[in-house]
């Protein structure tokens, strides 16, 4: 399927414990989103200095960004501990009240796909995010009253790759909220060089770790997928050390190209180039020839061929643009005009 490549976004179970050793736990450690950064040291030292919780924080964007890693950091530096929960858990108000009775004054409650929450779970958390309250309505009716049950202040994180189905009351009740961008190669290569350290890889050369780093798709999830792929392969095939030839061996059995395209991203492509003409076609269309799900192309391979510039999203459908065909060694078809013959007014016979 295509959410278990290589190349996904989405961190499969078995890898979570390396990930967790990768991560950094100080903000000084943390490699890119420098503006991100910078917003929150400030936040951080005013909050300290006031001896108050951090400010409620919404992260979103790209799944593999580091929104999970930098919650964890923010609960250090607070010197609290840190509450994991996701949006679909919590089913019920009785949920959040369970997770919120456990918190400590400076503890961080982290929820993922924080757009997830049930309407009755907002209901729950808005008073516990603005006055450090819980409103339990007990019995129902005429005799429904509400108990109001103190809770200890704590900052919530939410984390969302989907800010836009985000309720605007929730969204309104984050003090800091920032958008995660993609990663440079040169924060990619930081990120790596750290990894081989910590993994106690050695590096045959530089342009290895930028190989890699080119090919990870400004993800640093999938940067240290690849680092670890490249690695076994040193490890069975080469001398154990990660270079460039090594890169390329390892890389190429995955069928990842020096674009950080695999299989799946270049039959998309491929597929609108040879049987649709180059496109313009629609994803519904698309999907049906590829046997795949449209949501999973949309989710999964089109926002990179965005990113790189080889897809291009139009009225009428999906077409590919002249450096994708480039890529793919295929003739360009400039689809922008109307594919209609222009009506000559002169002709008599119109």
């Amino acid at each position: 399927m295509a959410t278990d490549r290589l190349l996904s976004t989405t961190a499969a179970p078995d890898e979570e414990r390396t990930n967790w050793a990768l991560r950094p736990t100080e903000i000084d450690d943390y490699v890119g989103q420098p503006d991100l950064i910078g917003r929150l040291r400030i936040a951080i030292q005013a909050a300290k200095g006031r001896s108050e919780p951090l400010e409620h924080v919404l992260l979103h964007g790209p799944p593999g960004l580091g929104k999970t890693t930098l919650a964890h950091v923010l609960a250090r530096e607070m010197g609290g501990k840190i509450i994991l929960t996701s949006g679909p858990v919590l089913s019920k108000g009785t949920d959040l009240v369970a997770a919120l009775a456990r918190l400590q004054r400076g503890d961080v409650l982290f929820i993922d796909e924080v757009h997830r929450l049930p309407i009755a779970v907002e209901e729950f958390i808005y008073p516990a995010m603005e006055d450090f309250r819980i409103d339990v309505t007990l019995d129902s009716g005429l005799a429904a009253r509400t108990v109001q049950m103190p809770c200890q202040p704590f900052t919530l994180v939410g984390a969302t790759t989907r800010a836009g189905l985000l309720s605007p009351p929730l969204r309104s009740r984050f003090g800091i909220v920032h958008h995660l961008q993609y990663y440079t190669q040169e924060e990619l290569l930081t990120i790596l060089v750290r990894s081989c350290r910590l993994l106690n890889v050695p590096v045959a050369d530089e342009d290895g770790l930028r190989a890699i780093a080119t090919r990870s798709r400004g993800t640093p999830r999938i940067a240290n997928r690849l680092l670890r792929r490249v690695r076994d392969w040193a490890q069975v095939k080469g001398d154990g050390r990660i270079g460039r030839a090594a890169v390329d061996a390892a890389l190429r059995l995955e069928g990842v190209d020096a674009l950080g395209l695999d299989a799946l991203d270049r039959g998309f492509l491929k597929i609108i180039a040879t049987i649709y003409g180059g496109g313009p076609v629609g994803l519904e269309t698309i999907a049906a020839t590829m046997n795949e799900d449209a949501g999973t192309l949309e989710d999964v391979v089109e926002p990179y061929l965005l990113q790189v510039g080889f897809l291009a999203r139009t009225r009428r459908g999906r077409a590919l643009t002249r450096a994708a065909c480039d890529h793919l060694g295929l003739a360009f078809r400039d689809t922008s005009a109307s594919q209609l013959p222009l009506l000559d007014l002169d002709d008599p016979e119109r």
